[in-house]
């Protein structure tokens, strides 16, 4: 077995970099963590007890001590360019949390500094990558479908969801047309980061609806502030073609001209009833086929944590050749699509995108 590939995370006391270290935890064969740059000497020293692993105040403290293949950027998004910008001036591979800069500006002055620089950076946009998402990508692109006309995404939160619908329709750095609205709508509160809720309480969230027209591809975003993590509110996402539909877990196909098929996406996990083989997503299947078998078994992880756990192994390739799997470009053109939807909500008017640079 070849050795884990070891990064560094910048911002390990983060909700976002506590991901990557329980995922190196589950996964030591794969994966080692290099050291943190934790600012907070309270929270680094606690850190190092609680996990074993060493931080560091600054940058130059950790790359003076360690030799990591690459590093995690897990800091908010108004210092994200910062640290990119430093890493890329030191010819360091890096794997950016997102999205890489808040507005599109930034976005376009930090593509023109690391294009500069040469840097070798991708994002970790782990969406496309969930067992669901993957298994879906894999029936359009096996072409029972046929041509992609539709996508709705009811997921996450602006980028993300912007991610999904481009992949859906396989949609590059195309100018789209954008309208948008947004509503206020009651809910019952539910978990947040910080846990479980405390007490009954109705509160008040924006549902925001935007409808994305590219050449010929309709994508709908729909989003319900902290839909993702409510107990009463569902995640929804389908996909129209010319052959077929995907319907969340659903797939309804024509067999010939006179013969539906109407298909399920299943999830077959182990360590259930009598199985005792352990307990862990084993894949995904649709009739006969498997269209997603999970690269890490036996690790106890959640359907998030694999992704990302996918996006540190294709960083792992990338870094010594191999593909690209979710560019600077991607990241810009998603949050850039983003903030579109946001200034169509603001304005009440259709916003009118144009390609730019990183396209």
């Amino acid at each position: 077995m070849s050795n884990p590939v070891s990064f560094s995370i910048i911002g390990g006391a983060g909700f976002r970099a506590q991901y990557y270290l329980r995922i190196a935890s589950a996964l030591p064969e794969h994966f080692r963590i290099a050291g943190m740059v934790v600012r907070d000497e309270e929270k680094g020293i606690e850190l190092e007890r609680t996990l074993n692993v060493s931080t560091y105040r600054t940058l130059e403290e950790l790359l003076d001590k360690e030799q990591p293949d690459f590093v995690v950027v897990s800091v908010s998004k108004s210092v994200i360019p910062l640290y990119l910008m430093q890493l890329a001036e030191r010819k360091i591979p890096m794997l950016a949390e997102t999205p890489p800069a808040e507005t599109v500006e930034d976005l376009v002055l930090l593509h023109e500094r690391l294009t500069d620089l040469g840097a070798k950076i991708q994002v970790a946009e782990q969406y496309h990558l969930h067992p669901i998402q993957a298994a879906r990508l894999e029936v359009i692109k096996s072409g029972r479908l046929g041509n992609i006309s539709e996508a709705t995404v009811s997921i996450s939160h602006m980028y993300h969801g912007v991610s999904l619908i481009r992949k859906m329709l396989g949609v590059g750095f195309e100018e789209a047309r954008i309208k948008a609205i947004s509503f206020d709508v009651p809910i019952s509160a539910g978990p947040d980061r910080s846990g479980p809720p405390t007490r009954e309480e109705i509160v008040t969230v924006k549902r925001n609806l935007a409808w994305i027209e590219f050449d010929g591809k309709l994508g709908i975003y729909d989003f319900t502030d902290n839909q993702h993590r409510s107990w009463i509110r569902s995640n929804h996402l389908s996909v129209r073609g010319e052959k077929g539909e995907i319907f969340d877990n659903r797939l309804d196909l024509m067999f010939d001209y006179a013969t539906p098929l109407h298909l399920e996406f299943k999830r077959i996990n182990k360590g259930e009833e009598e199985n005792q083989e352990g307990h862990y997503l084993q894949g995904i299947m649709v009739g006969e086929r498997w269209v997603y078998q999970n690269p890490f078994i036996p690790a106890r992880l959640y359907d998030d944590e694999i992704a990302i756990a996918t996006c540190l192994k294709k960083m792992a390739l990338y870094i010594k050749g191999g593909p690209e799997f979710y560019s600077l470009e991607e990241a810009s053109q998603d949050q850039y699509l983003g903030l579109m939807i946001e200034q169509a909500i603001q304005t009440g008017k259709s916003v009118q995108t144009v390609r730019q640079p990183w396209g």
